[in-house]
């Protein structure tokens, strides 16, 4: 299976101070920072990408983006998210949280791993 860029999401109680701890670390968003947002993608020099949300999930997950490199730019050909879908269903792993509509184009679905940890794939493009 082709997964895409892999990073790690976060809970975060407040996203200014977690960017600032971050920032201290060597990661620096990936691009703009919409004011009042309460989420970003953060990159170090390494290439390893961190994504914390404020208030949106519980638990800290990883992430793979089909369709994108580890610089979020587009890679062709890749594997659809409905493909991938269709792949771990066959294998009796549970979905949860799926929205795919259509026949291409954005989609997302969360598996859980034994020990309760969520991994979200989602597809931008």
């Amino acid at each position: 299976m082709k997964l895409g860029a892999f990073s790690i999401s976060l809970p975060v109680k407040d996203i200014v101070a977690s960017m600032a701890f971050y920032k201290t670390l060597g990661f620096a968003p990936m691009g703009p920072v919409e004011e009042g947002a309460k989420w970003a993608i953060l990159v170090n020099p390494d290439g390893h990408i961190i994504g914390l949300f404020e208030g949106m999930f519980d638990k800290p997950m990883l992430t793979f983006n089909p369709g994108w490199d580890q610089a979020a730019q587009n890679v062709d050909p890749f594997e659809d998210v409905r493909a991938l879908h269709s792949q771990i269903a066959e294998h009796g792993v549970e979905t949860t949280q799926v929205t795919l509509e259509g026949d291409a184009g954005p989609g997302s679905f969360v598996v859980i791993d034994p020990d309760g940890n969520p991994i979200l794939i989602d597809q931008h493009r």
